[in-house]
């Protein structure tokens, strides 16, 4: 939020500070009531002396009362539905690497609610590369990525720029150490690179190279399986799933 500056320890005394203010009337009703926003700690940080304090807050400012203040107050989104659809398109480049971590935290929150309760969280990130764009981004959803397991969540990404995915050395990490790929048809770029990082052999690519929809390449812990879905078209279940704009 404030640009890319490296918090030295008074600044991080006083954030601490400051956190540990705004939130201590909320841990003390047991989390009722309204949890404090971003505008309640800028607050907080202007009651203090330190002149460190005030450079933050106004740092912050355009994230908290200025024109990207978007996540600053409390949300006007139901959280607790069962199926939640974070849409980021529209953020804007100053206002995505925040938003994607405020998205990456909620879901995380949500993945340990349900896990005290027993249930299991599905969480599906469609065009996955574009959070890899950003260091802080790419680095929550690595640790994202391993912790989920175990809280009993799956975590799935989807992408068409597999090129783009492979250029982050964090993603190369990702896809090398998960146990479940579908691979549909690639370019020849795309092919090569996941050739080199998956092992798979000149005879096992040719079931992503120039197929037809629904044929590909699936990899399974160690294992590497081809196959065909051909879903048949003139039914219900087609009719609610196809994504062509002709259909």
């Amino acid at each position: 939020m404030i640009g890319g500056y490296q918090l030295g320890a008074k600044e991080k005394s006083l954030i601490d500070r400051c956190t540990a203010s705004v939130y201590r009337k909320y841990l003390q009703s047991n989390y009722k009531g309204q949890p404090p926003t971003l505008q309640d700690f800028r607050a907080e940080l202007l009651k203090q002396s330190e002149p460190e304090a005030q450079d933050i807050a106004l740092a912050i400012e355009l994230f908290t009362s200025g024109s990207l203040n978007t996540f600053a107050k409390p949300t006007n989104v139901n959280v607790h539905n069962r199926l939640i659809c974070y849409d980021i398109l529209d953020l804007g480049k100053q206002l995505l690497p925040i938003g994607m971590l405020v998205v990456l935290d909620s879901i995380l929150n949500r993945i340990t609610q349900n896990r005290v309760k027993g249930k299991n969280t599905f969480i599906i990130i469609d065009e996955i590369y574009l959070l890899f764009q950003h260091e802080y981004s790419a680095n929550f959803l690595f640790t994202l990525w391993k912790r989920v397991r175990k809280y009993g969540a799956f975590c799935t990404g989807i992408t068409q720029n597999v090129d783009d995915l492979l250029q982050s050395h964090t993603a190369r990490t990702m896809l090398a150490n998960s146990e479940f790929i579908v691979m549909l048809n690639q370019a020849s770029t795309d092919r090569m690179e996941l050739a080199e990082l998956l092992h798979i052999s000149d005879l096992q690519l040719s079931y992503i190279t120039n197929v037809d929809a629904g044929n590909g390449l699936i990899k399974v812990g160690s294992s590497l399986v081809p196959f065909t879905d051909k879903f048949p078209r003139h039914t219900k279940l087609y009719s609610l799933m196809t994504t062509k704009p002709g259909e």
